[in-house]
């Protein structure tokens, strides 16, 4: 089956996150598994709605969802997380948080290709400065290190994207 419980994808908004772990969500549940969406989106409409977007929020915002998905890994409950995730102290932090359970997967997607897919209109908002602190805009994204999986999904299909992370979640 798949040796890790908790799969963690990060990436620039529009790089496709949700869309690969709803894909992720649905193979898994068909093979049986029990399986939580933790989506950065829905839980800042919720749970982590007190919070901003400054590099101290965020972190927080991540420390929260980390500590929910090694809540579910120890219910034998696969955690599929999807969030912007950009620095590497985040992701650090995640890993500290979540140990050995956890994958790492940074979907790679140009800027430009993640601002022609925006249909919410985030990434014009953005530049027209009605978002402040908006990742590959006017806030930072850190690219990960060689040792996380990387897919570039400007080059990949969701389905070819999902084909090359199912493969690493079953080695």
């Amino acid at each position: 089956m798949i040796n890790k419980k908790v799969i963690w994808l990060f990436g620039l908004s529009g790089a496709g996150k949700t869309t690969l772990s709803r894909l992720l969500a649905e193979k898994l549940e068909k093979l049986g598994r029990s399986v939580v969406l933790l989506d950065g989106d829905e839980l800042r409409a919720g749970l982590n709605a007190d919070l901003g977007f400054s590099n101290e929020d965020r972190a927080e915002n991540i420390r929260r969802a980390s500590h929910i998905a090694n809540l579910l890994v120890k219910r034998n409950v696969v955690c599929i997380g999807s969030f912007i995730t950009p620095m590497d102290a985040h992701r650090q932090l995640i890993s500290r948080i979540v140990g050995e359970d956890l994958l790492l997967v940074y979907l790679d997607c140009p800027a430009s290709e993640c601002e022609r897919r925006d249909v919410k209109g985030l990434y014009r908002q953005a530049r027209k400065h009605l978002i402040s602190d908006f990742t590959g805009v006017s806030a930072a994204f850190e690219p990960p290190d060689a040792g996380v999986l990387s897919i570039d999904t400007s080059r990949h299909t969701p389905e070819e994207s999902m084909d090359i992370l199912w493969r690493r979640l079953t080695e």
